[in-house]
């Protein structure tokens, strides 16, 4: 979790706290406040020392109970402002995977270069069809998300329209380990890195592969884009997070361009990926 969205949430749980101390017909106690809520004690606690994201509903309720209901607008403000930082699987993927593809394909097409990083998958906008409707089916059983796994399908591969036209630069970075993951059936990844060989060389693509030979200078580790050096999605197990400030952008271009220097290119990718291909032949 990013530590500026860290501190907006423990500024939020500083204000729910004083809210509750200078409530107007006198101070509560988180028990007390709790009992009023029909809330576990334990839930004031976490909220107010930052521990646990409120709802705007939460919010609502407690603005009620400590007798400010004014302060409602004040604390969804504050709410929304670090909410827009981190984008919780658990809701982004409450309607399916769907609208989250829609909501990429929208920032997509607004960019001309994008830098990405993949360590344990093939990148969204090169994947195949079965990879893609493989993986969607492993993400929707983990946050058991709606099944709309086909249309999600459908909505990724139209945001591969954007490597063919003209101006757009796509420079990916994969670890090793993303072109021998298994997340798929051995026929399934054996297309999929058929495609990424096919990929080498193309203009508007410049795929660099990081053998597991190579030395590194910073731990492959989650997957990131950057687009336009304007907007970073990181991915993790919980959440996305989307920064567009300008120093976690430089941040991560510099953990992208520190990764750059361990991966290899043209016929010495070609080579890592035929590598991986020939593993899943005697399968």
């Amino acid at each position: 979790m990013s530590t500026d969205y860290q501190q907006a949430r423990e500024a939020l749980g500083a204000r729910l706290k004083e809210l509750r101390i200078q409530r107007p017909e006198g101070k509560l106690t988180g028990p007390q406040l709790a009992g009023l809520l029909g809330w576990p004690h334990s839930k004031i606690y976490k909220l107010e020392g930052g521990k646990q994201t409120a709802t705007r509903e939460d919010l609502h309720a407690l603005a009620d109970a400590v007798g400010s209901p004014a302060a409602f607008d004040e604390l969804a403000a504050r709410l929304a402002g670090f909410e827009t930082q981190i984008q919780s699987w658990r809701r982004q993927l409450a309607r399916g995977h769907r609208p989250v593809q829609d909501r990429w394909n929208a920032e997509v097409d607004r960019a001309a270069v994008i830098h990405a990083w993949e360590e344990a998958v093939i990148p969204g906008m090169i994947q195949t069809a079965d990879y893609a409707r493989h993986v969607f089916r492993h993400y929707a059983g983990l946050h058991g998300s709606a099944d709309d796994v086909e249309d999600a399908v459908r909505a990724r591969a139209r945001r591969q329209d954007w490597l063919s036209e003209r101006g757009h630069r796509f420079r990916v970075l994969i670890w090793e380990a993303a072109l021998r993951s298994l997340v798929c059936p051995p026929s399934v990844l054996a297309i999929q890195l058929d495609r990424l060989t096919a990929m080498i060389g193309m203009d508007t693509i410049e795929l660099g592969v990081i053998p597991f030979s190579a030395s590194v200078k910073v731990a492959p580790a989650n997957g990131f884009w950057v687009l336009d050096r304007r907007l970073v999605i990181a991915e993790d197990w919980h959440a996305e997070l989307w920064l567009d400030d300008a120093d976690n952008v430089a941040l991560y271009m510099k953990v992208w361009n520190t990764l750059r220097e361990s991966a290899v290119y043209g016929a010495d990718a070609h080579n890592v990926i035929n590598a991986a291909r020939r593993t899943l032949s005697s399968r």
